[in-house]
């Protein structure tokens, strides 16, 4: 038998993710312990679409089942941005808070702070390149590292910034849709995942990008930042033409 050799994965961004055998090997960070208990507990509530964990390698790396199928890159496939989609991720999201809404934070270590309310444990990067997909089928949810508890409406902010989408016009990652279509596609994610008003995902938006865009700064990924900062900048404006053209 061959010594399975290692596969460097595209993204991670600064965990250096690696394919050996049926097992991607990560770095980790003293948050990790916490997510793999997460991690185990979606799973023992049956969601089975992350990953399992098991433990850490000789190299002190995380050791996680790989999941195999395609990750959405940018530009996204059209697959990606089907109605179908955007429903199945809403139905995904709301399988993955509700299933984490009876885990044990006691002693937790989050590489993100706890926000308030802290209703369940939030993804703080539901997004497509996040997701592992076949078509337009989600079968696999990873990188799950960002997590802490917070409230459900920031995921969900999150995931409609990126595929209603929210983004500036000139943001290539998102689309030139009208503000009818916009709108339209705002309300079929909030009903997809149910129990929350489209108004208040727009609400929530504008502290996601100030968040994220930080965020990025302090991952040395200037650009990054510079863009969620345009796409808050022209935000005002995009969630004022969704709710005129809503009525």
């Amino acid at each position: 038998m061959t010594e399975d050799r290692p596969e460097s994965l595209l993204g991670g961004n600064s965990n250096a993710p690696v394919r050996i055998g049926d097992h991607v090997h990560r770095v980790g960070g003293p948050w990790t312990p916490t997510v793999h208990a997460y991690l185990r507990h979606l799973r023992s509530r049956g969601v089975d679409l992350v990953p399992e964990p098991f433990g850490f390698d000789d190299e002190g790396r995380e050791v996680l089942a790989f999941l195999p199928g395609s990750v959405p890159a940018y530009p996204l496939p059209e697959a990606v941005w089907t109605d179908a989609f955007l429903v199945r991720a809403a139905a995904v999201l709301r399988r993955l808070h509700d299933a984490s809404a009876d885990f044990d934070t006691a002693g937790a270590v989050w590489q993100q702070p706890t926000r308030e309310p802290a209703q369940v444990i939030s993804v703080n990067d539901f997004a497509p390149y996040n997701l592992v997909v076949d078509g337009d089928r989600i079968i696999g949810v990873i990188d799950l590292d960002q997590a802490s508890p917070g409230p459900r409406v920031r995921d969900l902010a999150h995931l409609a910034y990126r595929l209603v989408p929210l983004t500036a016009p000139e943001n290539v990652d998102g689309r030139s849709t009208p503000p009818e279509e916009r709108g339209r596609r705002l309300r079929l994610l909030a009903d997809a995942y149910g129990d929350v008003a489209p108004a208040a995902i727009l609400v929530a938006v504008g502290p996601l990008l100030d968040d994220v865009a930080e965020h990025a700064d302090r991952a040395g990924r200037p650009d990054h930042g510079a863009l969620y900062r345009r796409d808050a900048e022209a935000l005002p404006t995009v969630s004022a033409a969704i709710l005129w053209a809503a009525g």
